[in-house]
């Protein structure tokens, strides 16, 4: 793994607005960066990303297994009560998912396994930057011989969706939703709807406001037709949170990402999957704050919200200093404590790779860069390569 200056195409930015990536810049400043790229052998894409994600999710599925049985796991998330029965039927129903994203530490061959940050399993962006515009930056670069023939990416994320939309079509329609004047939300959800007709899905994108409840407890439109399938870019702590919360469990509408999912996008997931596998060579010890077995991880650690988003309210405490801290409206529901694993550090950069799982499959992965050892808001996102054998 190494970090490589390429030239920028002298047309991205518009071949990026005719594409529909109007969120290459976020607020003035650049998000998309394309003067350099991440390149990785092929072993290291195999062994040391691909093989661990799909063990890491496998086991979170067990985990799933586990708590959807047991109320004291349920309630160390934090999760509402009113909500433990949807997210319960939601699992026995099989109710399938549609993506997600473990954020890993990984450095390259001889830095030592990858190991699990997060799991993004509810809402996750950089969908598609990831899928779309970073191979089609590949594909360009190749044919101005930028980078040599057999040049690759894992990247099979397009292909992925369109398949697994195929798999959960149920009665053929998707109703999307998402913040409408959001622009990297609406980004994603315009790219998933797509995905969604490809696969022969009938769509429609409504903003979340226009959502409401009938009096049969089923979620409708502005039209009062009723929803069959939701895809929501919202997430479950909010959604249990909100005065139609209580509804989940009875409504017939069926949602991605399913209930059970709630279970994942927890930050207290990760002292659970420690408590499961403690010798996992992919897992940081972790704890809830309120655990007495936290002081075994010393005086350097990383002290994350049950909710948070984009390294709000992180806290990186390495020999006993403040390393970096980030301020936000999260933290209310309490803290988990995981050992200290920093980002690897390519000419002053952190690099964060994110590892997509669409269904239950590794599919590609994206690359977000930041100056500091938190990726928040800001981290650029880099493309990556698959060097030529």
């Amino acid at each position: 793994m190494r970090r490589v200056a390429l030239p920028e195409r002298p047309d991205w930015r518009e071949t990026a607005i005719a594409m529909g990536f109007t969120f290459h810049t976020l607020d003035g400043a650049p998000y998309w960066d394309e003067s350099h790229a991440y390149a990785f052998t092929l072993d290291e894409i195999e062994q040391g990303i691909e093989a661990p994600s799909a063990e890491l999710h496998a086991l979170c599925l067990a985990f799933v297994a586990r708590a959807v049985e047991d109320e004291r796991i349920l309630a160390s998330l934090a999760i509402p009560n009113h909500a433990w029965d949807a997210i319960r039927d939601s699992w026995r129903r099989g109710d399938p998912s549609l993506y997600g994203r473990l954020d890993l530490a990984y450095g390259g061959a001889g830095a030592g396994p990858t190991k699990l940050l997060e799991y993004n399993a509810d809402t996750p962006t950089a969908l598609y930057e990831t899928g779309v515009f970073q191979w089609q930056w590949l594909e360009e670069l190749l044919a101005s011989g930028h980078l040599p023939a057999g040049t690759d990416q894992f990247n099979a994320v397009h292909e992925h969706l369109i398949a697994r939309f195929r798999q959960v079509a149920g009665d053929g329609t998707l109703t999307l939703t998402a913040y409408a004047d959001a622009p990297e939300d609406r980004g994603t959800v315009a790219y998933l709807e797509d995905c969604a007709r490809q696969a022969g899905l009938a769509t429609r994108f409504l903003d979340l406001a226009q959502i409401g409840l009938d009096a049969e407890q089923r979620f409708v439109g502005p039209d009062e037709t009723p929803i069959a399938t939701l895809f929501k870019l919202y997430p479950w702590e909010w959604i249990f949170a909100d005065a139609f919360g209580t509804a989940i469990g009875a409504t017939s509408t069926r949602f991605l990402e399913p209930p059970w999912k709630a279970v994942l996008s927890n930050k207290g997931l990760l002292p659970h999957l420690f408590a499961m596998e403690p010798g996992h060579p992919n897992l940081l010890p972790a704890y809830f704050e309120d655990d007495p077995r936290k002081s075994s991880l010393g005086n350097s650690f990383v002290k994350k919200p049950l909710f948070s988003r984009e390294g709000a309210n992180i806290l990186i405490v390495r020999d006993g200093a403040v390393l970096a801290q980030d301020h936000g409206p999260y933290g209310g529901e309490g803290h988990v404590r995981q050992a200290l694993a920093l980002l690897p550090d390519f000419d002053g950069r952190s690099a964060l790779v994110g590892s997509w799982i669409v269904g239950d499959e590794p599919a590609g992965i994206c690359l977000r860069e930041e100056a500091g050892p938190i990726t928040r808001n800001t981290a650029l996102f880099v493309p990556h390569i698959i060097e030529a054998p």
